[in-house]
């Protein structure tokens, strides 16, 4: 399909890379985001507007072209997502770079990762070590998921394997295990990265790549209960009886339910700075 934002873009290492962002109001959180990216190559973001009011509008952001994706009505980020993905097969994108409205990009996070997927052609995902931080954008910890693939793997129930907005994902591999679809609402994430992990390799690059904006207003405060949930199926439908991680991501998902959304955010700090 020719598009002329998406053909605009097509030029240097980054041509066949696009930033994927799910927007639900929040202009400004959108043009802060996608003016965080430094690359040294001209970038592509397609920003899906999911039912916005008013519409998001499109941001003029130097060395970017910014594409917006309109969904007829507010239908959540799992439809978003889908639709995203769609249209950026559709538009010959390899890779997807996930980010969400408020984060913010370290510099040349999509060389980087670009880079070790050209190397690594068996990696569906790659994701980021991942700043956490407050809304006035003071460091609260860091995320830091195991790098390596076979970890992952084992781990895959205990603990988030990849951290959503900082991921690289490769289209065809994401089309190719259904895409993203609303079966687990809020835990969309966790249902990609494991029907992907049975097919292909996931890893993260041990080194910072995101800061992730703590939002209340955020779908892992808004919507805490379904994505609890939803994650409890998941790791139901995935346990491997012999091993214990699996076990103990179950009994922390339990914990995680009855404990204060707050009360969880303090013990993150305690145990990850």
């Amino acid at each position: 399909m020719t598009n002329p934002i998406a053909d605009a873009a097509r030029n240097g290492a980054l041509a066949d890379v696009a930033v994927l962002m799910p927007a639900y109001n929040g202009q400004a959180d959108v043009e802060r985001s996608l003016a965080s990216f430094s690359e040294d190559a001209t970038i592509y973001a397609l920003v899906v507007d999911d039912g916005s009011t008013p519409p998001i509008v499109a941001p003029d952001v130097p060395g970017m072209c910014v594409e917006i994706l309109r969904m007829p009505r507010n239908g959540g980020i799992e439809r978003a997502l889908e639709a995203g993905i769609e249209a950026l097969a559709t538009r010959g994108f390899r890779y997807a770079a996930r980010i969400d409205a408020g984060d913010l990009a370290f510099a040349h996070r999509l060389a980087k990762q670009r880079a070790c997927m050209e190397a690594t052609p068996s990696l569906a995902a790659l994701g980021m070590w991942t700043q956490v931080v407050n809304r006035a954008g003071e460091p609260l910890f860091m995320l830091r998921p195991a790098a390596d693939p076979a970890r992952l793997r084992r781990e895959r129930l205990l603990r988030s394997p990849l951290v959503h907005p900082s991921v690289m994902l490769r289209v065809d591999a994401v089309k190719a295990v259904g895409n993203y679809r609303v079966k687990y609402p809020a835990a969309e994430d966790l249902d990609l990265f494991l029907r992907l992990m049975e097919r292909y390799e996931c890893a993260n690059l041990p080194e910072p790549g995101l800061y992730y904006e703590l939002n209340e207003g955020g779908i892992s405060a808004t919507k805490r209960r379904r994505q609890i949930v939803s994650t409890l199926r998941l790791q139901w439908r995935y346990l491997n009886v012999l091993n214990w991680r699996d076990w103990a991501g179950l009994a922390k998902s339990l914990l995680h339910f009855v404990t204060p959304y707050r009360t969880l955010q303090r013990v993150k700090r305690v145990l990850f700075t």
